[in-house]
Formats: structure tokens, C-alpha cells, sequence
């Protein structure tokens, strides 16, 4: 009877801790320049992907700003909703193979994302090499 308790309660950890994991929800950015908090973005799983989007933007100066320099059909569109993260996809512990784009410039750059405990998301956009690019922490928002 211990037994089975035991392998019952260690199963709900692993499948709480998987959930309690996951890197989808509303992440604070903050630029890794300056410290400041800039955004809310949201990131989702859409047909086994990952994306994340603009949901809000914490500078009042900087609500109604465009993507002026933007590629493609985001040319133009407000900052507030654009799909800046696009198309990563789960390896081990961490999501890559896809792009972030810097909505201030329009450049878009490959990306990779990794959780730092159950709060704090590492996203890093790099040229070519992953050595040659920066990291920013994310902070979940609740």
C-alpha cells in the first residue's frame, strides 16, 4: 500500500511540475540595457508551435507607437498586438528554431527560449551563432 502511495504521489509531482513549466502565458519584458519594464507578452501554443504577441504596452508615451521598420505585412501596424515571437518549437528544455523580432527596428533575429525556474524566461535573439547575440529575463505576470 505504501507503494502504490509513493508511485501515486510521485506521478502528481511530475505532472504538476510539467505543468507548473510550461512557458506559455503573460511575460513582463524588460530591456536588458536599460532595466526598464516595456511590454506584456503573451505567449501561446498554436498547431505545436510557440508564438508570442504584444498585449501590452507599459510606456503610456509609447501606447499608440507603430512598427514603422517592420518586415513584410507588419509594416505599419500598431506595436500594441503584433507577433514578434514566431514558430519555436520544443527541444528538451528548451523552445527554438523559430524568430523574435524587435518591433522598435524591424529586425528579426532566430531566437531560442528557456525557462529559469517557473518565473523567469530567458529569451535570447542572435545572428548565425547563438554566441553572437543578447538575453533578456522575462518575468511571469499573473
Amino acid at each position: 500500500m505504501k507503494k502504490v502511495l509513493l508511485t501515486i504521489s510521485l506521478v502528481a509531482l511530475t505532472v504538476m511540475t510539467a505543468v507548473a513549466q510550461d512557458v506559455t502565458g503573460k511575460w513582463k519584458t524588460v530591456d536588458d540595457e536599460t532595466g526598464e519594464a516595456k511590454s506584456i507578452v503573451e505567449i501561446y501554443k498554436e498547431n505545436g508551435k510557440i508564438y508570442g504577441k504584444v498585449v501590452e504596452i507599459l510606456n503610456p508615451a509609447k501606447k499608440n507607437a507603430t512598427c514603422d521598420e517592420c518586415p513584410g505585412a507588419d509594416k505599419g501596424k500598431p506595436i500594441l498586438g503584433i507577433v514578434i515571437i514566431k514558430g519555436l518549437e520544443k527541444d528538451g528544455d528548451e523552445y527554438n528554431d523559430g524568430t523574435i523580432m524587435d518591433p522598435n527596428n524591424g529586425k528579426v533575429y532566430k531566437c531560442y527560449i528557456e525557462l529559469d525556474g517557473a518565473n523567469k524566461l530567458d529569451v535570447r535573439g542572435y545572428i548565425g551563432f547563438s554566441l553572437l547575440g543578447r538575453t533578456q529575463t522575462w518575468t511571469r505576470v499573473n
